[in-house]
């Protein structure tokens, strides 16, 4: 992928767009150059109880029970609890509903599988597609020019943590010309990468044995609590590294105090 232009962006702007955490959740918590919010990372209470509950709902209740259809219904229901609250309280739903799916996902295939077990399933193929897809992210493949066009990708590695916060820092992709920021998300990618296997490494055991009680308490323990972990240890690698400034940044002298001028936002 070849790296687009950018808009311009006054100092101004590229200053309010990387010290302000407020409404930054999960990674775009680590975006912030300042300060950092373990209540803003984990998606702040409400949001941390909407993740966390369906799971501990299913592994207490199977546990107590060992009706896996009942164990299923619970769970799925408090996803749906969790997503009817946010609309009566005129919320965002997208939090909510992101985790309905992904619950309504594990129960099905539990499900017709008839194991308790696989409900835990699509997460472990989940953690390894992303373990997959970070630690390749950091690989510097060639220039490749796709048959048929005049396209060309920009040669190098591309930090999937660089392309998901860049656009926050207001950096774009300038971060690719700057080799210490380079070098920044390459770790951090590398750190994301490292958690998902770990969380397979702890679980595919479990999941093997068809220890229900321990995958399950594994799942929370490693779910929020090292996501949190490791968007805190991304946030205190990207802040030692000044942002990268975007190729096309416009910066004003005392010669030139003219006010820019700004073409209209389409609507």
């Amino acid at each position: 992928m070849s790296e687009p232009e950018q808009q311009p962006v006054s100092r101004r702007e590229a200053r309010a767009e990387t010290s302000s955490p407020r409404g930054r959740r999960g990674l775009a918590a680590a975006a912030s150059t300042e300060e950092f919010s373990v209540q803003q990372a984990l998606g702040g209470p409400r949001g941390a109880v909407e993740a966390v509950l369906p799971g501990l709902l299913f592994v207490v209740w199977f546990t107590a029970t060992r009706d896996l259809q009942q164990s299923l219904v619970v769970s799925v229901g408090a996803a749906v609890l969790a997503v009817v609250a946010r609309l009566v309280t005129r919320n965002s739903p997208a939090q909510a509903l992101s985790g309905l799916v992904g619950v309504a996902l594990c129960a099905v295939v539990s499900s017709r599988t008839g194991e308790a077990r696989d409900f835990y399933l699509p997460g472990l193929l989940i953690n390894a597609g992303y373990a997959s897809v970070y630690a390749l992210s950091t690989i510097s493949f060639p220039s490749i020019r796709l048959p048929g066009t005049r396209w060309r990708s920009s040669p190098g590695a591309w930090p999937l943590i660089g392309l998901l916060i860049g656009p926050l820092t207001g950096e774009g992709l300038g971060w690719r010309r700057d080799p210490r920021r380079m070098q920044a998300y390459r770790r951090v990618t590398w750190m994301w990468a490292a958690m998902f296997v770990i969380r397979l490494a702890v679980q595919l055991p479990l999941y093997a044995a068809g220890m229900i009680g321990a995958l399950g308490a594994a799942r929370l323990a490693m779910g929020l609590p090292l996501f949190g972990l490791t968007a805190y240890l991304s946030w205190l690698v990207l802040r030692a590294v000044p942002v990268a400034r975007r190729p096309d940044t416009v910066s004003l002298t005392k010669a030139d105090r003219s006010p820019v001028v700004q073409e209209p936002h389409s609507s």
